[in-house]
């Protein structure tokens, strides 16, 4: 090939053009809009045959004063959904190689009109919407996690990202001084600092960034994720400055997409902000009330994902100074708490709520089921929201979780005896066998092994459960339990193995090793959780053909559907068995239907089991969901004060 000539004068009318050559490490310097580019599928490894663009920017600048152009040669514009231009790819001169000039046309900046041949084809067929999505977590698997928060935002990045979406996740650098500090070890500092102002100083944060699976991980440092303990607390309960922490994730969340070059260029201000939970919930009122007002991400937009409404980010009032919000934002966060939950009779109740502000100014809110955005908007499920958030039920939305189907995979998991699938169900029986053994009870192929894998405390129903084992004994069953959580379900659990012996065992703490075991060994999983915004454990037991028995709440109702052996000419239909109410008599009768199921009717159980493992998982699923939120969230203008 010739060489590419860049000509000397870069007028408004001048143009540059690439023949006939894949072109590697395609940059963009600045890519603000919704991200789809007919200029760029793909992003990386494109043959680009024939193309041009003027070289001049949606406001009249030229390229001379792009200082950026300096590092490279300018191929092409970014448009946005409407046309505009909101950014450009560069060559870096280290690989645009040799080329040669072809004949250019021209490409008017706002108008699509008049785009070229190439662009033109490629609006013959639908083009998709893509975005550059900020998640904003205070936990992501396999860096951090304590619960769903952490598996959500460990996998949908990655679901999106495979989707053609630029993807950021935001979330603290941990470290604890144990092994756990190796998950970062793949992150590299990126010698960016950030000055954030709240609790009444400058606090300075450094970055650090881990390209993976197509995401960009960051990972914000300060001094206050260094120490022992979960992310949250420590054995002496809730660290006393998770008020600070997570505001300073908040701020410097809000930064990261201005000022950190990934991959070449920043993400830029047409972002799509994602804030997890309470934890992240400031950004939202950051973006309203700090960036907008003065011009900046006046084209961004904000979800709040609630994946727990019963924790708010509650703090006395006297602390909203510390936020960093004007001090006339202050209605939007006061949370006044009735008399009967105050402290003493001088309690005056006020009080700050950032979930709550978040609710009120984010462009849309998403759940984790469809039937926990509804729950939350009545007085029982909506943990004193509910008012507020069926007020605004029109931009309400629920996107049930998916599993990471590579780990979660009886025909591929590493923990368990013997490998199955749907085809050859043969394995789960020699699991079930192992499971019997490695727990020290008898091995009974024909007796209903039963399982409950979670947290041991009154929001997962253990209370019930402690009322039912009595009865639930009296069957020719087996229970295994593993969890940890308060101390007097650790006591009993431990208590009730003496009791029934040959029946009952407890493992006390958690083994995900274990919980994969048990998970493929057992027949049946019990989940009676009070309220389950989501719940994944009845997925992973549906997909190892497990059947799952559970409160008929929230995600259990929405994912586990009724039993019902008469459906389709006698074929059957359902998943498993919900019950409701919450009561031990309840969960008594339930559990003898499941069981009665099991020992009388083997095809019907098959079946059972079968429909739950042909079940599509996966998050590409919730990813497409999400995606259409995304667009409604880009429809109506963002929230102005």
């Amino acid at each position: 090939m010739g060489s590419l000539q860049t000509p000397t004068n870069l007028s408004n009318k001048s143009c540059l053009c690439v023949s006939g050559r894949v072109v590697k490490g395609l940059r963009v310097e600045r890519q603000v809009g919704l991200g789809f580019s007919w200029l760029l599928k793909g992003r990386r490894n494109r043959e680009v045959q024939s193309l041009c663009v003027r070289s001049s920017v949606s406001d009249g600048s030229s390229i001379a004063e792009n200082k950026y152009v300096s590092e490279g040669l300018l191929l092409g514009a970014e448009r946005d959904a409407f046309g505009s231009v909101v950014g450009f790819q560069l060559i870096p001169h280290s690989v645009a190689g040799d080329a040669t000039m072809v004949e250019s046309h021209d490409i008017v900046a706002n108008d699509r009109d008049d785009l070229s041949e190439d662009a033109e084809e490629m609006e013959e067929t639908p083009i998709k919407l893509t975005f550059n999505i900020i998640f904003v977590t205070a936990e992501a698997a396999p860096y951090s996690k304590t619960g769903g928060l952490g598996d959500v935002c460990g996998s949908l990045p990655m679901a999106l990202a495979a989707r053609g979406h630029r993807v950021m996740v935001v979330s603290p650098r941990y470290l604890n001084g144990g092994p756990s500090d190796e998950k970062y070890a793949n992150a590299v500092d990126l010698d960016v600092r950030a000055t954030v102002h709240c609790f009444g100083d400058a606090q300075e944060v450094a970055f650090y960034h881990e390209y993976r699976a197509g995401v960009d991980w960051v990972f914000v440092d300060h001094s206050s994720y260094r120490r022992p303990g979960t992310p949250y607390g420590d054995i002496y309960g809730a660290f006393g400055d998770n008020q600070f922490r997570f505001t300073l994730l908040s701020h410097a969340a809000c930064e990261a997409p201005l000022i950190l070059p990934l991959g070449g260029f920043t993400y830029g201000e047409k972002c799509l902000f994602l804030a997890n939970d309470w934890h992240a919930s400031l950004v939202p009122l950051l973006l309203a009330a700090k960036y907008r007002p003065y011009g900046v991400y006046k084209d961004a937009r904000s979800v709040v994902a609630i994946h727990n409404i019963a924790h708010q980010g509650v703090e006395p009032a006297a602390t909203y100074n510390n936020l960093g919000l004007p001090p006339q934002w202050y209605g939007a966060l006061e949370w006044i708490f009735p008399t009967w939950a105050r402290a003493h009779a001088l309690d005056t109740g006020e009080t700050v709520n950032v979930l709550k502000g978040a609710i009120a100014v984010a462009d849309r809110i998403l759940t984790v089921s469809q039937g926990y955005s509804w729950e939350i908007t009545t007085p029982e499920g909506g943990y004193g929201l509910h008012e507020l958030l069926s007020s605004r039920q029109s931009v309400l939305n629920g996107i049930t979780n998916g599993i990471d189907v590579n780990d979660w995979n009886p025909s591929t998991d590493e923990h368990i005896a013997s490998h199955y699938s749907i085809n050859d169900l043969s394995g789960k029986a020699q699991c079930k066998t192992d499971l019997q053994m490695e727990l020290g009870l008898p091995i009974r192929p024909d007796c209903p092994l039963i399982g409950f894998i979670g947290r041991l405390d009154y929001q997962k129903g253990v209370d019930i459960i402690l009322s039912a084992i009595p009865e639930l004994m009296q069957n020719d069953v087996q229970f295994v339990m593993l969890g940890s959580g308060e101390k007097q379900y650790e006591d009993w659990m431990r208590h009730t193995e003496n009791l029934f012996k040959d029946k009952f065992r407890a493992w006390v703490g958690f083994n995900v090793p274990v919980s994969h075991r048990i998970t493929a060994g057992c027949d049946i999983l019990l989940m009676p959780s009070r309220f389950e915004p989501c719940g994944l454990n009845q997925l992973y037991a549906m997909r190892y053909g497990t059947i799952p028995v559970v409160h008929s709440t929230g995600g259990l109702r929405d994912t586990v559907k009724n039993f019902n052996p008469y459906a389709q000419e006698g074929k059957g239909e359902g998943t498993g068995w919900t019950f409701s109410p919450l009561m031990s008599e309840k969960l008594v009768d339930t559990m003898k239907l499941a069981i009665g199921t099991y020992t009388e009717h083997k095809s019907s159980w098959e079946g059972l089991m079968k429909r739950g493992m042909g079940r599509d998982y996966s998050w590409e699923n919730a990813a497409i969901q999400y995606e259409q939120v995304f667009t409604w969230a880009f429809i109506d203008p963002p929230y102005v004060r």
